[in-house]
């Protein structure tokens, strides 16, 4: 073997992509509240950004109007008058290079780009299941000793509201918590807890409101909720507690001869334990709502659809003419400065062609959406055509990973409703006469077989297939059976009323 340093050539092929091109992307992504807020940190960073006002447009053109107006005729080129020589606007005295460099802060000379206050949403501070238990527990004449102990349980609780732990495992974690603060004092362990202590405190929780909480299982769960109700010893308790597998499989028969009583009678109780709560420490889910704005809007105009971007509220930027007049003077500054300048003059050129670019590509997406769904537009859910990105891209002339980033987290508002993009997209079945039908309108029909079908004999999936093949869609009962469980459908037999 031959040590040493060696030099090579070799020739390969690399691609680099321009930072501004991932920016591009990322605007693409961005769903409308997002991009709003990424458009004003723009104007707050960038000085040669203006936020288009209402009104300017209009005033540009009635200024160009009046200029053309009041020129005088027949001047001869480099002469002026006193009427045409422009006023000095004071801007000599304004030191712009250490305006450029230091922060863009101009003594009060230039005027923000958007007056209008934006207040970030502060996060509230909701009351959720812990502290409504720990109020209570404030309440209970307990020992220090028991409070530790129901700290323990509280904070083994997960948000449904049962327990999350076994009783070993939180009388183990509360006897190291004893152990580890005799260590840190330098003071004997205080007795650990026994297993007669974690059951009676689990009692004590199990009493808390709201009703079945500090469960183990959902058995509990319900038993708690009965118990609490005044229906200890009912035959919905003694369901639950007896034959607590039966009842969730709707095995109405077998319950019956067990308990002596007949199948309606079971039926008829298993509704009542339906109407119980399985996670009652939801109510206090401290989950926030997620407000949906529509990026773009479809409305019907004379028999016509036509797409609209809800861009309203979003920023217009322009460059501003100011900055655009400093940026030529370019004897005033050195070649730090100069550079500086045309890296902020070109990201703002490059920002306003990449909005603009935007608003295209999401108008071309989803003007070609609305031509291909338009069935699913004037009559239903059911009509809705199978799409897929690559189709999109194809039609479009651009990129799948283009279409995915415009379709991805927005929203429309439709005369339908208000959808998700991804709505429109999902795979098709063949029919009979040589067309292809949305999965999405075939699990609609599914549901609507089965919620006006007749509970005394409920449609198999067997059942289920036949029916749509007479409308001449093509499904195997396999298929049925994943779009089925897909809608929470239970199967035919648990569906079945006696």
């Amino acid at each position: 073997m031959k040590t040493g340093l060696q030099q090579s050539t070799s020739l390969r092929q690399e691609l680099k992509i321009n930072p501004r091109l991932y920016q591009a992307m990322d605007l693409l992504y961005m769903p409308l509240l997002d991009l709003q807020q990424h458009l004003k940190q723009e104007l707050l960073t960038n000085p040669f950004l203006e936020l288009v006002e209402p009104d300017d447009e209009e005033a540009e053109a009635e200024e160009d109007n009046d200029n053309e107006q009041s020129e005088p005729e027949n001047l001869v080129e480099g002469e002026t008058t006193a009427e045409t020589e422009p006023e000095k606007s004071g801007d000599d005295d304004i030191d712009w290079e250490g305006v450029l460099l230091d922060g863009f802060e101009t003594g009060g000379q230039r005027e923000e780009a958007d007056t209008r206050e934006y207040y970030e949403p502060v996060t509230v501070a909701v009351h959720d299941l812990s502290d409504h238990l720990k109020e209570q527990i404030a309440l209970l004449d307990l020992t220090p000793r028991q409070e530790l102990l129901a700290e323990e349980f509280i904070g083994n609780i997960d948000e449904s509201g049962h327990l999350a732990a076994t009783l070993d495992e939180i009388r183990d974690g509360v006897n190291d918590v004893l152990l580890r603060a005799a260590e840190e004092l330098e003071v004997p362990a205080a007795t650990p807890f026994t297993d007669e202590e974690v059951l009676a405190m689990l009692r004590v929780i199990q009493e808390l409101d709201p009703p079945g909480v500090g469960a183990r299982d959902l058995r509990e769960c319900l038993l708690l909720q009965l118990e609490a109700a005044g229906a200890k010893g009912s035959l919905a308790w003694r369901l639950v507690d007896e034959a607590f597998e039966e009842l969730i499989a709707h095995r109405w028969s077998e319950v019956s001869k067990r308990f002596g009583i007949n199948a309606q009678d079971v039926q008829n109780t298993a509704d009542e334990v339906a109407r119980l709560d399985p996670k009652p420490g939801l109510r206090f889910s401290s989950s926030s709502e997620d407000y949906i704005v529509p990026d773009l809007v479809i409305d019907k105009i004379d028999g016509q659809y036509h797409v609209f971007l809800n861009d309203g509220n979003l920023p217009r930027l322009k460059l501003s003419r100011s900055y655009q007049e400093l940026a030529r003077d370019r004897k005033r500054f050195d070649t730090e400065s100069k550079d500086f300048i045309a890296s902020k003059l070109n990201s703002a050129n490059w920002m306003i062609q990449a909005i603009e670019q935007r608003r295209q590509t999401m108008l071309k997406v989803m003007h070609f959406i609305v031509d291909r769904q338009r069935d699913f537009f004037e009559r239903g859910v059911q009509y809705l055509r199978p799409l897929t990105l690559r189709e999109v891209a194809e039609a479009v002339g651009m990129h799948e990973s283009t279409v995915s980033r415009v379709t991805n987290e927005k929203f429309v508002q439709t005369p339908r409703g208000v959808l998700p993009l991804k709505f429109f997209f999902s795979s098709g079945l063949s029919t009979s006469d040589g067309d292809d039908v949305s999965a999405r309108g075939i699990r609609d029909q599914i549901e609507k077989l089965v919620s006006g079908e007749d509970v005394l004999s409920p449609l198999t999936d067997q059942a289920i297939v036949e029916i749509l093949l007479k409308t001449g869609v093509q499904i195997a009962r396999r298929t049925v059976a994943k779009y089925r469980d897909q809608l929470g459908i239970l199967p035919a037999r648990m569906r079945k009323r006696v």
